[in-house]
């Protein structure tokens, strides 16, 4: 952590702003060269992705957690660390980068010319599987830099950031990058923007965030589109939480925007939601990394590190207070449902409260977890979790293994039915016998080249879906679609992506419940039920369900000396079954001579104990045969 103490900066010049985009429309990469122009990063220093430090993140191509760095800049003045190809309008406010629509800069040249601006960027994800994040830092902020792909042009999750950042009332600066790319379709995608949002031609930007061109125009429109925070330093002390993590040498270390007041070391703060008290014992920020300051004022960005020994106390969503709790909370964030359940275990029930550790620490940064104890028969205790989709699932599951060193393995996922009016996401509780039962039902929307059109149609058609509006504008078409979410939650997106080569984009919210007509199918290895492996159907899906699955049990569940039968039942009806043989011992091998009888003798005594195997035998069920059946 580095100390530095500066000057308190005019609360006039402090701009917080965040980015947001459609996944891999290159928000990372303009982070990158944001904190390159800046001078915030030296360029020798600068890696890929460098607000985003998880390695599982830079193996998957995207950002998972939103990323705070503070940034200063002199409009007019000389920037440091720039090569040649991010000088164009340095030291005019008013001079037009040669790639860039004109922006009238006149009325603001002279207020913010030779000016210091502390810029709070907060990098965010595109992924919907983490649109809680986007949702966290569009709270903390007064702008949003829209970015649009030059070559795949408006996508779901544009639509879904643009709209939530349009009703909190953010400043929203559209920008197309990508423009050095030789497929750029810069008057399609401007064309897009115009008809998807409303912007009028002239106010969006073009950029190419991985070479820097038209980037300190972007800066400059940033200074001065976006306007300065509102309150007062010398008010009652407002400061909303918009993340915490867990450091291993700093403890817990919360992240929040000051809406009035000021926190300095020393000070004693008080939690809105509980009224609970701590001391503070350092605050800062990121540049990128730990820098204490003196305090924090109000509009600032910054980090808070106190004495709490409980990682559940510091609440995503809190306000902070002052000791005396004066002031009000500033409300709570959108509560994010859980969409997909699965049961999580530890390989070796030794590793239980490792588990537990690993998960509640995960939790502290990942407001959208749930977590519940669960006990299981078979696998011993573990935890019931809820998650927005399968790939931020996954994305836990890794990080668990690889940063907490616990190895677990995953029942496949679950959703939340509701039968009789009760709440139930665990498919080994229902009884679906003369029961009402209702099933979530989700509003997609695709953004796809019309040529993929009919394709995707068929896709949604197959899955149960209804097709309710397509609308076309310029080579891209948006479907709005109803969609069980049960049939949402497997493999639809992979193919989605396949259908479309990879060029669609897809985005929905839970809707409502619906009746349906629906099975509990009930997997059994020998006559065993696993209640780990239950799923609900829709009656007319059962047979080439339990076939997929019973299929993809079989080839991941190994051999034994006993043959061994994996089935799929509804109450006691078969659906499907699958044989896996057994090895074949040579027994009489050993013989090298003799009558018929001695043979026979030795094949009949095999026989009778392999009947006896398979009656108490207990087959071996891989981790990798829960693993298979979320690709089935």
């Amino acid at each position: 952590m580095v100390r530095q103490d500066s000057p308190q900066v005019n609360q006039s010049n402090i701009r917080n702003f965040c980015i947001i985009a459609h996944v891999d429309h290159g928000k990372s990469t303009l982070a990158d060269r944001l904190l390159e122009i800046t001078g915030t990063v030296r360029k020798e220093e600068l890696k890929e992705q460098f607000l985003d430090s998880s390695e599982i993140s830079r193996e998957h191509g995207i950002t998972i957690k939103l990323a705070p760095v503070r940034m200063e800049y002199k409009v007019g003045g000389e920037v440091k660390s720039l090569g040649s190809q991010y000088s164009e309008g340095v030291g005019s406010l008013g001079k037009k980068s040669p790639t860039t629509t004109p922006i009238n800069h006149t009325s603001s040249h002279n207020q913010t010319q030779n000016q210091t601006f502390v810029l709070n960027l907060i990098d965010t994800p595109g992924h919907v599987d983490f649109s809680y994040e986007v949702v966290r830092t569009l709270y903390a902020c007064e702008g949003a830099i829209l970015l649009v792909d030059a070559t795949k042009g408006v996508q779901a999750q544009t639509v879904a950031n643009y709209n939530f950042a349009k009703k909190l009332g953010l400043t929203i600066i559209p920008v197309i990058n990508k423009i050095d790319l030789p497929t750029a379709n810069i008057e399609k995608v401007e064309n897009e923007i115009v008809s998807s949002f409303g912007f009028d031609k002239d106010s969006i930007l073009k950029i190419s965030a991985k070479t820097g061109e038209g980037v300190q125009e972007l800066i400059r429109t940033v200074v001065e589109r976006v306007p300065a925070p509102g309150g007062s330093s010398d008010s009652p002390t407002q400061a909303l939480i918009f993340d915490s993590i867990y450091d291993e040498h700093r403890g817990i270390v919360i992240y929040v925007r000051l809406k009035n007041g000021r926190i300095k070391k020393g000070d004693k703060i008080a939690f809105a939601s509980d009224g609970s008290k701590t001391l503070v014992n350092e605050v800062g920020y990121m540049r990128p990394l730990f820098s204490y300051s003196v305090e924090l004022v109000n509009g600032e960005v910054g980090f808070i590190i106190t004495n709490i020994k409980d990682i559940t106390q510091a609440k995503v969503g809190d306000t902070i207070l002052n000791e005396k709790g004066e002031g009000t909370s500033l409300g709570k964030y959108i509560e994010q449902k859980p969409f997909v359940y699965l049961s999580i275990y530890p390989t070796s029930i030794s590793d239980f409260q490792n588990l537990r550790k690993a998960l509640y620490r995960l939790k502290l940064n990942d407001a959208a977890l749930s977590i519940a104890p669960e006990q299981s028969n078979i696998f011993g205790p573990g935890f019931r979790c809820g998650f927005l989709g399968l790939l931020h699932a996954q994305i836990l599951i890794e990080r668990i293994e690889r940063e907490e060193g616990v190895e677990v393995f995953a029942a496949p996922p679950s959703i939340e039915y509701i039968v009789d009016g009760k709440s139930i996401t665990n498919p080994k509780d229902f009884d679906l016998a003369n029961h009402e039962v209702k099933e979530p039902y989700v509003l997609g929307e695709i953004y796809t080249p019309q040529e993929y059109l009919g394709s995707i149609l068929e896709l949604i058609h197959k899955r149960r879906g209804e097709s309710s509006n397509v609308t076309y504008f310029g080579t891209q078409t948006k479907i709005e679609f109803t969609m069980p979410l049960a049939n949402v939650i497997y493999d639809f997106y992979d193919k989605l992506k396949t259908l479309s080569s990879g060029f669609a984009s897809f985005d929905y919210d839970v809707a409502d419940f619906r009746e349906s007509n629906l099975s509990r199918i009930d997997i059994s290895v020998n006559n065993k039920t696993i209640p780990e492996l239950s799923f609900v159907v829709h009656k007319n899906e059962t047979e080439s369900f339990s076939r997929r699955m019973v299929k993809a049990l079989s080839l991941e569940i190994p051999r034994h000396q006993f043959e061994v039968f994996v089935r799929a039942q509804i109450g006691s009806r078969v659906v499907a079954s699958e044989r896996i043989m057994p090895f074949k011992k040579d027994v009489t091998a050993k013989l090298y001579g003799g009558d018929r009888t001695r043979k026979d003798k030795l094949l009949e005594a095999q026989k009778k104990g392999k009947k006896k195997m398979k009656k108490i035998g207990q087959v071996n069920v891989p981790k990798e045969a829960f693993l298979a059946v979320l690709k089935a």
